[in-house]
């Protein structure tokens, strides 16, 4: 009784089991807070390093491209048409059927090569009829001259006669005409077109039957905004360019100025002539005109693709070398330029304003850089820029 009694008095009650658990419960508080402190300690440590330490961009690799001084002849670029010195469509003047073709379609025809020739019989029997009428008439002429001359005839009989013979002489030439004008024939040298009758085609007068073109020389027209007017004269070199034959280029003189201006484009209409020997310009090409103007002049170019074109200013970035002050290493760096742009020729683009001769852009690419940029070159793949490109898909 006395050890049961005992035994019962070692159990815990509630009041001793309280404590001990707020205790371990404060213990694991007491930790997590600890590990906490200790995570953020160490985090700051890291931001304050980063915050302390200089922030370097990383290096972007880029094209570049040198800043030239050229000479560049001034010029006058405008669009124009190609047209032929000579060209006309053969037509026939009298109406007829076709007896004869005498060209291949497209071949060349020499000034009085037959083309054409119409059926005539009709006017040659018509002929004969008359020339024998003129021959009777003048065996009448003849023998009124010798009564005449006996005074047996009258002088009014005798000048009737003689008007007989010269209007039966008009009727024979008439119809040598009308036959004539029946065989059309080349009016200049040049390439036949391609023909528009055939043998055995009844026709009319005015038809068309071939188109005849001379391709050399050839024009070139075109027109300019008047205020050039002034600096045009005769003889100044033009060259022409045409889709039709992409890399070549056709030198010309300007060997027209219209006297009249055109009232509603304020332009003058100018024309230039062209040495065309192999026949490679058309005409009807879309051409593509440049005057060149006599005196030249110092011009700042760099490739179009170097420029970063923006509505508050076009603008390029300079790859300079800059020494870094802790280390002294020296880096290459972009630097925006703002530039004003002048004239375009091919793949160039000309600089007034905001560069000078000797410094190096970047070549392509501008458009994802940033001022400050650290950059390598590498201009393996850069593209060549040219003159007169020449794209393949044109």
């Amino acid at each position: 009784m006395h050890d049961v009694a005992k035994s019962i008095s070692n159990v815990p009650t509630q009041s001793t089991v309280r404590p001990r658990r707020r205790r371990s419960l404060g213990i694991a508080m007491g930790l997590l807070i600890a590990i906490l402190i200790f995570v953020l300690g160490i985090k700051a440590l890291q931001i304050g390093k980063m915050m302390s330490s200089p922030k370097m961009m990383p290096s972007v690799t880029v094209t570049s491209a040198p800043v030239k001084e050229e000479d560049w002849p001034p010029m006058l670029s405008a669009v124009g048409s190609v047209s032929a010195a000579q060209g006309a469509v053969i037509s026939t003047e009298l109406g007829g059927t076709i007896g004869e073709i005498r060209f291949e379609n497209g071949a060349e025809a020499k000034k009085g090569d037959v083309l054409v020739r119409l059926d005539v019989s009709q006017e040659e029997a018509l002929l004969r009829s008359a020339q024998a009428e003129a021959e009777l008439a003048r065996t009448d002429l003849e023998r009124a001259r010798d009564l005449a001359a006996k005074k047996v005839v009258s002088k009014a009989e005798l000048d009737a006669a003689e008007s007989k013979v010269r209007r039966l002489n008009a009727v024979v030439d008439q119809m040598r005409s009308n036959i004539a004008k029946k065989t059309i024939v080349a009016p200049f040298d040049g390439q036949l077109g391609i023909r528009q009758v055939n043998v055995g085609q009844m026709i009319s007068a005015g038809q068309q039957v071939i188109a005849l073109t001379s391709l050399d020389p050839l024009y070139v027209d075109f027109a300019l905004p008047e205020q050039h007017l002034s600096k045009l004269t005769k003889d100044l070199e033009v060259r022409v360019r045409v889709d039709a034959l992409p890399g070549r280029e056709f030198k010309g003189k300007l060997t027209a100025i219209n006297s009249m201006l055109d009232p509603v484009t304020r332009n003058v209409p100018l024309q230039a002539t062209f040495e065309n020997p192999d026949h490679a310009l058309h005409p009807g090409m879309f051409a593509k005109v440049d005057v060149m103007l006599p005196e030249t002049k110092k011009t700042i170019v760099i490739p179009g693709s170097a420029v970063s074109y923006a509505p508050y200013g076009d603008s390029v970035f300079v790859i300079e070398k800059q020494k870094d002050p802790k280390t002294g290493k020296e880096s290459l760096v972009l630097r925006q330029q703002f530039v004003r742009i002048g004239e375009t020729r091919g793949d160039f683009v000309s600089v007034t304003q905001g560069l000078k001769a000797g410094q190096e852009v970047v070549g392509t690419g501008v458009f994802k850089l940033r001022n400050g940029m650290v950059v390598t070159i590498n201009n393996d793949l850069a593209p060549k820029p040219e003159l007169n490109p020449t794209p393949a898909d044109t």
